[in-house]
């Protein structure tokens, strides 16, 4: 079984920074695929950023430029850097992985609880 922990979430002035982190815990083989979802009061949940194994990196158009997805496998983390923050990007952030637990195991998919970003004056 593996767990996601997110950490990073809080408030934040428009303009300014937060960074995003999400630990994986469990015996994972390998990534498969690794991405940040958010989910606005009355809107479904969107993708922010997110990669494909052996693909490039997604960024949603509204987050181009300001947010970069990053990760260590060697720490199983995942991180995503937010800066120009906008009241926009207020929101549920979740981070998503999907991962191997040997080399012939069909890939399961994670969810994250979870963390509240808010921007704000």
């Amino acid at each position: 079984q593996v767990q996601l922990v997110e950490s990073g979430g809080g408030l934040v002035q428009p303009g300014g920074s937060l960074r995003l982190s999400c630990a994986a815990s469990g015996s994972i083989f390998s990534f498969d695929a690794v991405a940040w979802y958010r989910q606005a009061p009355g809107k479904q949940r969107e993708l922010v950023a997110g990669t494909i194994e052996g693909a490039g990196i997604n960024y949603a158009d509204s987050v181009k430029g300001r947010f970069t997805i990053s990760g260590s496998s060697a720490k199983n983390t995942v991180s995503l850097q937010m800066n120009s923050l906008k009241p926009d990007d207020t929101a549920v952030y979740y981070c998503y992985v999907k991962v191997r637990l040997a080399s012939l195991a069909p890939a399961i998919e994670y969810w994250g609880q979870g963390t509240q970003v808010t921007v704000s004056s």
